[in-house]
């Protein structure tokens, strides 16, 4: 092996990793609201006493949590033109992680109010609390406990995910790379300086939910 390291010759586009780094947490950032939002309603449709929305939320967690992502992705942005819709690079890139984000975390979401027992719920109608109520005042916080390693967990995967839509051209930290990697042709070095610049965001953000799991959930509930 011959190989002369060289990673001076990327310290003029620096300003593109930086600029791949902010693209990746603004669509992770977006995909994560959009995704929990789904999340929520795909629990309320799984606990709902219409059959068809328990069928209709059932049926898109099973096969959104059974497939794998990038064929989630191809088939957004490929298939649905198909259909008559069309959608840009990133449009494409934030519904697919959205939607894939909303069938793990309705998973989780639920594992957490399952876990909460009977006795809460009926505490709060015998306080004269309605549903929205009772939710918000006393299981939510108890769910939240259960569940929070695991959807903290899922965020950090949906960053590290991000990744992948650079195979529709959607703008991240890797199709930033691979346009410097056309440029500088050192492909070893682009993708080490990419992959410790993921490692470098997914531990400050493991390290944030850390401590707020600390400062938040570990103290006595009053």
């Amino acid at each position: 092996m011959n190989y002369s390291f060289n990673f001076a010759v990327l310290l003029p586009h620096w300003e593109q990793f930086a600029q791949g780094c902010w693209l990746t947490l603004r669509l992770s950032a977006v995909a994560v609201a959009i995704g929990m939002a789904i999340g929520l309603l795909a629990v309320l449709g799984k606990r709902s006493a219409a059959a068809p929305l328990r069928w209709t939320a059932q049926s898109y967690i099973e096969i959104v949590r059974n497939t794998p992502f990038l064929v989630q992705v191809l088939f957004i942005f490929f298939g649905l033109p198909s259909l008559g819709l069309s959608l840009t690079p990133n449009t494409a890139a934030v519904a697919a992680l959205s939607l894939n984000l909303g069938a793990f975390s309705a998973e989780i979401i639920r594992t957490g109010i399952e876990s909460v027992p009977r006795g809460q719920f009926e505490a709060g109608a015998a306080l004269g609390l309605n549903p929205l109520q009772t939710f918000r005042h006393i299981v939510f916080k108890p769910a939240l406990r259960t569940v929070y390693p695991s959807l903290a967990g899922q965020f950090v995967m949906l960053l590290l995910t991000t990744s992948i839509v650079s195979s529709i051209s959607a703008e991240e930290l890797t199709s930033v790379a691979q346009n410097i990697d056309s440029d500088t042709f050192r492909s070893f070095e682009v993708y080490i300086v990419a992959a410790l610049l993921y490692l470098a965001m997914s531990t400050v953000f493991s390290t944030v939910f850390k401590l707020i799991d600390r400062f938040y959930f570990s103290y006595p509930t009053r």
